[in-house]
């Protein structure tokens, strides 16, 4: 079916002889340009994020909890907690491309 690994061969999917790459991109492309893996990890990232809020909104019921002495709907908890994440990976993405440039 395919090829045979040695017991010493450790198997890599994305390695150089895999022939696995990224579409449009040449193998040198792909070296010099790892901001274009960075930003589709980015991108993907916060469509997960988005997702799952979608989905705690969707699922958790209507129902309220004191949070300092304010009613809050239940079901926002999970997406504020989320939107932090996404504001950190974004915050994260915008300190990594400040280090590129400097």
């Amino acid at each position: 079916m395919g090829a045979e690994l040695k017991p010493d061969e450790s198997f890599n999917p994305v390695s150089a002889n895999s022939g696995v790459s990224t579409p449009g991109l040449t193998g040198s492309e792909q070296n010099l340009n790892p901001d274009s893996s960075l930003d589709r990890k980015f991108w993907l990232a916060i469509a997960l994020f988005v997702i799952l809020a979608a989905l705690a909104w969707f699922t958790l019921g209507e129902g309220t909890v004191l949070v300092n002495g304010h009613p809050v709907e239940i079901r926002l908890l999970p997406v504020v907690v989320l939107g932090g994440f996404a504001l950190r990976t974004m915050l994260a993405r915008q300190a990594d491309r400040i280090r590129r440039r400097g």
